[in-house]
This record gives structure tokens, sequence and C-alpha cells, in this order.
């Protein structure tokens, strides 16, 4: 922890009380040591008031030598009045201060240590106190109550604790309601592949079952459910590897390997990949931009993308038709920008188009609703933008790449 406020408060409390006992510890040394020399003074006054008077011719310089002489005699005249120098103050008066002295310093001294004792057993019990409503907090977060607060102000180690705590209670609160978001969705994505896949899988098993009840079946109705058989085989295993791709970025393990590319060579590739299904409907493609145009972009992936919204495009145009394919560069990002004269998408439809499984009421029958998905999904990643405008007959889709 950084900071340890409470700590330091209670040690400034424990040194300032101490250096309140000990000035009052020395302003009683130095009153004690007052009333000794009084008292001491008192008498030395009087022996010099009984010498004066019984010795008149007794100068004063002699006095004065005798009473700042620092001669240590060896004898002891005193004892003879019962009176010993060596380990008994010969003003009884001192004797009886220094004992009333002791019992004055011997309960200051004791109160002292009482403080500092009662200072720390105080910081002990609201450290104790923190400590165990911090064992509540945890032993609830074990239990999985995201719904506590903690209110704590302060900047000591322990209101930190409890504040990194919350955080933590928090983000635990956010994961729980994310994963029980996660299985919603699991769920919900289970159900639709499932309703993807049954369709396509029932139709095979009806032509199936049709080709292998009839084997005289003329050989055109045959080639028929031959043809759509393999039409539903390429949707299912379209629709399985796309799943897969999404579930590639969902789990985070694609790696884009980015390079300086051409824009005109990503349109190129995705052109042709539905070069197929524009000669079916009889739709031309009129691309037109800048050659010199690029972007840093993973060139595989951004083709799937391109792909995947030209051919969703292609879906929704009318046959014998166009679609406009325009591409630039500018200081800030680079531009592809595809125009369909088709069937359009409503206006209430745009803010979906891009969801998983979304099927437009325009949209043809063997749509799955995860081409854009996929294709937002990699042109995102990739740090690019897209969005749809609602033409008036037809649909606009905008692609812009901020990697130059």
């Amino acid at each position: 922890m950084k900071n340890k406020i409470n700590l330091k408060k209670c040690l400034e409390i424990v040194l300032i009380t101490s250096l309140c006992f000990i000035i009052l510890f020395v302003v009683l040394n130095i009153y004690e040591y007052q009333v000794y020399t009084k008292n001491f003074n008192n008498k030395i006054n009087n022996i010099v008031d009984v010498l004066e008077r019984e010795y008149p011719n007794l100068e004063e310089k002699e006095i004065i030598e005798i009473l700042n002489s620092s001669n240590d005699y060896q004898t002891n005249n005193l004892k003879k009045y019962g009176l010993n120098i060596t380990n008994k103050s010969i003003v009884k008066e001192n004797t009886k201060k220094f004992y009333e002295f002791m019992v004055v310093n011997t309960i200051v001294f004791t109160l002292g240590i009482l403080c500092i004792i009662i200072l720390f057993l105080i910081y002990l019990g609201k450290r104790n106190k923190s400590i165990s409503e911090i064992t509540k907090y945890i032993e609830e977060l074990n239990k999985k109550n995201y719904s506590l607060k903690i209110d704590s102000n302060s900047e000591d180690e322990l209101s930190i604790l409890k504040n990194e705590i919350y955080k933590t209670t928090v983000m635990l609160k956010k994961v729980a309601e994310n994963s029980n978001k996660d299985k919603k969705n699991l769920k919900k994505s289970l159900e639709d592949i499932s309703h993807q896949l049954k369709t396509p899988i029932t139709s095979i098993l009806i032509m199936l079952d049709n080709l292998i009840a009839e084997p005289d079946m003329d050989k055109e109705t045959r080639q028929d459910f031959i043809r759509d058989i393999k039409r539903n085989i390429i949707n299912i295993n379209f629709f399985v590897q796309s799943i897969l791709k999404l579930s590639k970025f969902d789990a985070n393990t694609i790696k884009f390997i980015k390079e300086k590319t051409k824009i005109k060579d990503i349109i190129k590739n995705a052109s042709q990949n539905v070069s197929t299904l524009c000669d079916l409907k009889n739709i031309k493609l009129n691309i037109k931009g800048d050659n010199n145009a690029f972007i840093n972009c993973d060139f595989m992936w951004q083709v799937e993308a391109i792909t995947n919204i030209i051919k969703n495009a292609v879906e929704y145009s009318y046959p014998n038709n166009k679609i406009d394919i325009f591409y630039e560069q500018n200081n800030v990002y680079g531009l592809i920008t595809i125009r369909d004269y088709g069937k359009g998408i409503e206006k209430e439809e745009l803010p979906h188009i891009f969801e998983r499984f979304y099927k437009g009421v325009n949209s043809s029958s063997d749509s799955i609703g995860i081409g854009l998905a996929l294709a937002k999904t990699i042109i995102e990643n990739d740090n690019g933008i897209i969005s749809v405008i609602k033409e008036e007959n037809g649909t606009k889709f905008i692609i812009k790449y901020f990697n130059l």
C-alpha cells in the first residue's frame, strides 16, 4: 500500500503525548530542584545568621570562601549530631519532598504509559474492526454476493484495500452479468445455428429419400435434385466456415498479418469471388477509384470482408442490373463504397443488419444472415469502420480504413 495515514496519525499522537509527558517530567524535575535548593539555602542562610551574631569579628570574605569551597572534607563533623551526610540529606524538608516528588513522578510516568497503551489499543481496535469488515466482504464475495457497497473516503492502507475490494466487487459483478449475458447469447446462437442448419438439412434428406425411393426417376428431375442438394451443401459449408471464423474472432485467436496493400487488389479479388453469382443474375460491377490508394491491413481477411458485402449487394439486386464500387484514399483514411440498385433495406432494419443471423424482409431464401456480421467483425478488428445508408433505390455500404 502506498499510504499508511492511519498508522502515521496514531504515531503522531503517541509522539505528541510522549513529548507532553517528557516536558511535564522536565518541569517537575526543575520544580523539584528549585524546592530542594530553596530548602537547603534557607538552612545555610540560618547558619550564616548565627555565625554573624555569634562571631561578629568573622569577615564576610571568609564566610563566602566557606560557602563556595569545593573541598571534599574527609571528616564528618555532623555525625555527632546524628546526621550522616553520605546517605541522608541534612535538610529533613528535602527528604519529605523527595518522597512526594517520587510519588508524583511515578503517577505521571504510569499515566504516560497508560495513555500510550490506550492509544495503541484504540488503533488496533479500529484496525481489527476494519480487517473483520474486509473479511466479511470477502466471505460475501465468495458467496457470489456482488451487491456490496464499501464507502471509505480515507487514505489509510485498509481503506485503500477496501476500495480495491470494491473495485474487484464491481468487476466480478460485471463479469457475472456478462457471463449470464454470454450464456443467453450462446443459447440464442445455438438456437439460431440449429434453425439455420435444420432447413437445408431437411431439404437434403427429403430429396435423398425421393432419389432412393424412386430409382427410375427421370434424368432431368434427378439432376434438379442433385443440383439442389449441392446448393444446400454449399450453403451449409459457407455457414459452418463463417461460424468458425466468427468464433475465432470471439476467442481472440485471429492474428492479422498487416502489410501495405492497394485497395484495387482487395476489390479485384473480392469481385472474382462473386463473379459466378454476378453472371447468374447478369449483374455488372462498375469499379472506379484511385489505383494508387492503399491501406495497411491483412489482405486475405479484407478480401473476405469485401466479398461478403458485395455478395450481399448481389443478393439484394434485381437481375440485369449493376453495382457501383468506388475507392480512394485521403490523408485520414482509405475509403470503399459499394452501392447496389436493388430491393433495398427497410429503414427500421438498418440498425440490425450487422447482427448475427439477422435476415431482412427482402433477403433471399438462401441468405443465412451471417455474412455482414462477419464482414463487420473483420473490418473493425483491422482498425476500420463500416456503415450503411438507405438510398432511394438500393443501399450503399461505406467502409473506412484508418490503417494508412
